[in-house]
């Protein structure tokens, strides 16, 4: 019988490799961000097959996608490697999102159609009255909200360099900062009203405190490992 590493037959399906691709980064992740992996580690896809439990296939997706956000390095031999996890980077990542998704909001104000702001508002409540919200939906309807605002602000530059930061601050997710689930949300409602209002300080002043918080209790969180 072939072991879970081994490259024998993968013949899951495109939803079952991917849910098992998911598995594997939150579990790698979480063993980078605690230091269970350290820095330098060289990865190899059969050790992390078996330990993981899963086919190559959905660990290569998790390894890509680690690799893709900055987490994993490659070395000259091609290998691929732990980086350094940096909570300065990561604290320094958050400020700078925060300049930059004021300005996004400030430029967007009056340019979202009412639609996109209803829409985005109405998966928020949605997601909130959720018995069983997953931390999928939560980064889907997340990222909604702030890819509005980015794509309204007409600056496709700003609206790039958002989304990139909000991949490194991605691990962070409903999970690992449990307490910020509905907060979160609802000062994602709260920004939305300013915006539909046209109160640009409000709104600016929404998303600063809204990314400060995911500051504070990220913080908290690092200083709890």
């Amino acid at each position: 019988m072939a072991s879970p590493g081994d490259t024998a037959p993968e013949i899951f399906g495109d939803e079952k490799v991917s849910s098992l691709g998911e598995m594997a980064y939150e579990r790698l992740l979480d063993m980078m961000i605690r230091r269970e992996l350290a820095v330098n580690t060289v990865l190899q896809e059969r050790p992390l097959a078996e330990f993981l439990k899963i086919s190559r296939t959905p660990l290569r997706h998790a390894l890509n996608r680690l690799e893709n956000e900055g987490f994993l390095d490659r070395t000259p031999g091609r290998a691929l490697v732990v980086k350094a996890f940096s909570t300065r980077e990561l604290i320094e990542t958050l400020h700078v999102r925060a300049v930059l998704e004021m300005e996004a909001t400030r430029l967007s104000i009056g340019r979202i159609p009412p639609a996109e702001l209803d829409a985005s508002e109405r998966d928020i409540i949605l997601l909130l009255a959720s018995d069983t919200p997953t931390a999928e939906d939560d980064w889907r309807i997340d990222s909604r909200f702030h890819g509005m605002i980015a794509q309204y602000s007409g600056n496709a530059v700003l609206a790039g360099m958002i989304e990139t930061l909000r991949l490194k601050t991605h691990m962070f997710n409903m999970f690992r900062v449990p307490e910020r689930f509905e907060v979160g949300h609802r000062e994602h409602l709260a920004i939305i009203d300013a915006l539909r209002r046209g109160d640009a300080e409000a709104a600016r002043n929404g998303i600063r405190g809204h990314i400060d918080n995911v500051k504070t209790s990220i913080i908290d969180k690092l200083s709890e490992i």
